[in-house]
């Protein structure tokens, strides 16, 4: 039985996981739709990480802030992310020092 319900979870997460990939090659959209579906994976990822920057210390969120805007300021200038997040990291490092 719990093999079942796995199995069905699975086709139940996997079936409107692949019906888009088979449609969207057929379909065309305006400039603007295109646009706009192009910017949410960034809107999602802003909305996934800006809680994290306000908590990254409870009693002073200034520091996340800080280190939000120092990944801002490098990832400006085209840098692998990698750049980013370490310039981050080692801001709030300096910060609580």
């Amino acid at each position: 039985m719990i093999m079942m319900t796995i199995i069905g979870m699975a086709i139940v997460t996997a079936v409107p996981r692949f019906i888009p990939a088979f449609f969207m090659g057929q379909t065309t959209f305006k400039p603007w739709v295109n646009r706009w579906l192009n910017a949410i994976p960034f809107a999602a990822l802003g909305a996934l990480i800006f809680p994290g920057v306000m908590n990254v210390i409870e009693d002073r969120p200034l520091i996340g802030i800080a280190g939000g805007l120092i990944a801002a300021v490098i990832a400006l200038f085209n840098v692998n992310v990698i750049f980013a997040v370490l310039g981050a990291i080692l801001t709030v490092f300096l910060l609580t020092m």
